[in-house]
């Protein structure tokens, strides 16, 4: 029986859209090519995820392959690509009524430890029983030790939880563990069929 709903952030709850964050910085379509490949496509971008480096760190790393006159361009992206928040029309109901019918709701980001300063702005967020945040555990998904260590931090067995990410490779990695789960295409309609036929709506 699912008890517990485990969800991803970026694409799932929030958009996560580095072509829009990088609208935001330049409307020149060579620079918007470049900080596309140099921060969000970037090794550093991954250190970030997983824990081993902070965002200054990064952005001094990216700096050095971007010319200088995009620099504060790159500092906005690292720094503020969450601003404003774009919430997934619909999540936020859906987590509402999960919520209402007794389901524990979780978070399992791939995400900077920044996440924990805008966590609160994503619509929805103050539903959750708890969040799990890949930078701070020094993993990143789909490692198999991500899933389990999410399981032990909260107390969960997994066949009593149903993973929703953005990622096939990600909920491929949950139900190696034993976490059934499905791939969320941007449609909460979608979604909500996808959760009435295993039982949860």
């Amino acid at each position: 029986m699912i008890r517990n709903l485990v969800f991803d952030m970026g694409g799932v709850l929030m958009e996560f859209c580095p072509e829009k964050f990088v609208a935001r910085v330049t409307d020149d379509a060579a620079d918007a090519q470049l900080l596309l490949r140099e921060v969000f496509a970037s090794v550093e971008w991954a250190c970030l995820d997983r824990g081993t480096m902070d965002d200054a760190q990064a952005l001094a790393a990216m700096n050095r392959r971007l010319p200088a006159r995009l620099h504060p361009a790159a500092q906005m992206l690292v720094s503020h690509w969450n601003e404003p928040v774009l919430p997934v029309e619909g999540m936020a109901a859906l987590l509402r009524e999960l919520k209402a019918k007794g389901l524990g709701l979780y978070l399992l980001s791939n995400a900077a430890r920044r996440q924990h300063e805008y966590w609160p702005c994503v619509p929805g967020s103050e539903q959750f029983d708890g969040t799990f945040i890949s930078a701070d555990w020094l993993l990143v998904k789909p490692q198999p030790e991500i899933y389990r260590a999410l399981y032990a931090c909260w107390g969960l067995q997994p066949q009593e939880c149903f993973f929703i990410d953005d990622s096939p490779q990600n909920v491929e990695g949950a139900r190696m563990t034993g976490m059934e789960g499905a791939v969320f295409h941007g449609d909460v309609r979608e979604l909500r069929g996808v959760l009435a036929a295993h039982g949860i709506l």
